[in-house]
């Protein structure tokens, strides 16, 4: 081979290399540069709804606090970064179960099918429920008789593709539907997400943005009434009527993140990420997670939420398991909280 070509090769390979990192340095220094203004009030705190698309899924990133979408590659990304879908092989199922407080428990399913040349397809599920309260009235304070509930539900389906081999791209398009007895809101959502490994080890830097769609608003037969347009003329007609509700924006949020393995021998390595959250309705937060992985069959997770009123440290553990042609995965979380009770998530996952 010729020497002055090898040469200029390797020159033309090194200054891709320090280009490459003074960009990784420079996404991280833009990621960081908004620390010191992390815990700065928001003026829209609480202003909007459907909070059930908040509440984290999968155990293992709850495990992480959060700090999931530059490493998400199971079907549980079509939560945090539908982008990281691309990693599925095959087929991955994962479910997931978690009791919330005052009664609720939210449940959740994803499944995601890879194509290859096409892309990866997912769906998924989440359902909000709690259980029956019997209806009182002022009148009835010890209750009439009849009982209610609420559900929440969410329906998505998404795709996602590799634009080249070191960054991909994924989108969510999601139904949303909110029920309080027998009024209920509905509206449609989109979730969109990259993430990019930029050459450094396996550094990976990722971007999601989730629950982008229109207001809703509750409308049932409750909220119809009889409206008497003059109260003077005693024999005038009543006229059928509709209490109007107000509208509400959907909890928009958007999340950048940066996972790279700190360090790996032959049976043992560690995985560290942080993520940088603005929401719509709060202050910025920013997570910090690790996963310390065992002969590639145990995990050991652990993570803080920086910011949060009452959220604090989380902890979790795994274990992987061959089953004939089946890959399964049982993933367990305890996220600790301040006045709160703490919380426990379970998920199962299977690849095939």
């Amino acid at each position: 081979m010729n020497t002055t070509y090898m040469n200029a090769t390797i020159t033309d390979y090194s200054t891709v290399i320090r280009k490459r990192r003074r960009t990784s340095l420079l996404l991280i220094a833009l990621l960081l540069s908004n620390t010191p203004n992390l815990f700065a009030q928001n003026p829209n705190l609480g202003t909007s709804g459907a909070q059930f698309l908040k509440i984290p899924v999968g155990a293992r990133a709850s495990a992480m606090a959060g700090a999931y979408i530059a490493h998400a590659q199971d079907a549980t990304a079509l939560f945090w970064n539908p982008a990281g879908i691309v990693n599925v092989r095959s087929n991955d199922l994962a479910v997931s179960h978690t009791e919330w407080w005052a009664s609720l428990a939210l449940n959740h399913a994803a499944f995601v099918h890879s194509i290859r040349d096409v892309g990866s397809l997912g769906v998924s599920v989440s359902v909000l429920t709690m259980d029956k309260m019997e209806v009182t009235t002022e009148l009835q304070p010890e209750g009439t008789g009849e009982f209610f509930d609420a559900q929440d539900l969410m329906f998505g389906v998404s795709y996602a593709r590799r634009l080249t081999d070191d960054f991909s791209v994924g989108l969510t398009a999601k139904y949303v539907q909110q029920r309080i007895w027998n009024e209920s809101a509905s509206g449609f959502a989109f979730d969109v997400g990259t993430q990019y490994r930029i050459g450094f080890r396996d550094l990976t830097i990722a971007m999601s943005m989730t629950n982008f769609g229109g207001d809703m608003k509750y409308s049932g037969r409750d909220l119809r009434v009889t409206y008497d347009r003059n109260s003077q003329i005693t024999y005038n007609r009543l006229s059928p009527s509709e209490l109007s509700t107000e509208e509400y924006p959907l909890p928009l949020h958007f999340q950048v993140g940066l996972s790279m393995t700190a360090f790996s021998t032959e049976d043992v390595s560690m995985l560290v990420a942080v993520d940088v959250t603005h929401p719509n309705d709060n202050s910025e937060h920013v997570n910090v997670g690790a996963e310390i992985q065992a002969f590639e069959r145990a995990y050991l997770r652990g993570g803080y939420r920086f910011g949060y009123d009452i959220e604090r440290a989380t902890f979790g553990a795994g274990v992987v398991a061959p089953l004939g042609d089946l890959m399964l995965r049982f993933d367990y979380a305890y996220a600790t909280y301040n006045l709160l009770p703490n919380i426990s998530r379970f998920s199962l996952g299977v690849q095939f």
